[in-house]
């Protein structure tokens, strides 16, 4: 059974609330932190050479990375050099099943916000296939979800909780968006708290 979606008011910026059952989100989170073993978290930087205040990895043939050399994406972890993991199955199903694209994803960018981190407004433009959808997982903390049309104008926030998935595709694909802020404590799932984000991409043609 599909799950329920609903209508977030930016044509294109598609959300399906709580599309993984606790269990899905038990085990996913599993998948992922026995993932990072080998990957493990690490705080990029700006150009500027100023720090995240999220620290990420990546799972899939690509991984987006940022430093003083710019934005990109490469098939190696910064700090170890070595290949990133595979992505679990479970996240190239959610991408068949919601999205319809023909294509699996090459990237998956997996971020921990913790301790008051927050990610600016941005459009995620890095990528060579601007047509593909970008896939979003939410697992743990809520997060305050702030979007706005790619054009500019006023924006407007949603709560993503534990289990939701969403999607920036068609006209929305480059639509603005951040995290505002997480609720520490509104969920159990991450141990010692937090938000895990997984945001599966097609980064090459």
């Amino acid at each position: 059974m599909a799950p329920r979606e609903i209508d977030t008011g930016l044509e294109g910026l598609r959300l399906w609330p709580a599309a993984l059952s606790p269990d899905e989100q038990a085990a996913l989170r599993d998948a992922v932190l026995a993932a990072v073993e080998t990957a493990p978290f690490y705080r990029p930087t700006t150009r500027a050479g100023r720090p995240f205040s999220v620290e990420m990895t990546s799972l899939g043939p690509l991984g987006w990375v940022s430093d003083r050399g710019g934005y990109r994406y490469q098939p190696t972890h910064p700090v170890t050099r070595a290949p990133w993991p595979p992505m679990p199955e479970r996240l190239l199903e959610l991408w068949r099943d919601l999205t319809g694209w023909p294509e699996p994803p090459d990237a998956c960018l997996v971020n921990l916000f913790r301790d008051g981190a927050r990610m600016g407004l941005h459009q995620d433009l890095d990528e060579a296939d601007r047509a593909a959808p970008v896939l979003s997982v939410s697992l743990g903390d809520t997060a305050v979800f702030r979007f706005g049309a790619a054009e500019g104008g006023p924006t407007r926030s949603v709560r993503l909780t534990s289990g939701d998935v969403c999607a920036l595709t068609g006209p929305a694909r480059l639509a603005r968006h951040g995290i505002d802020r997480i609720l520490a404590g509104s969920s159990g799932l991450i141990e010692g708290g937090g938000r895990l984000n997984l945001t599966l991409r097609k980064a090459r043609d």
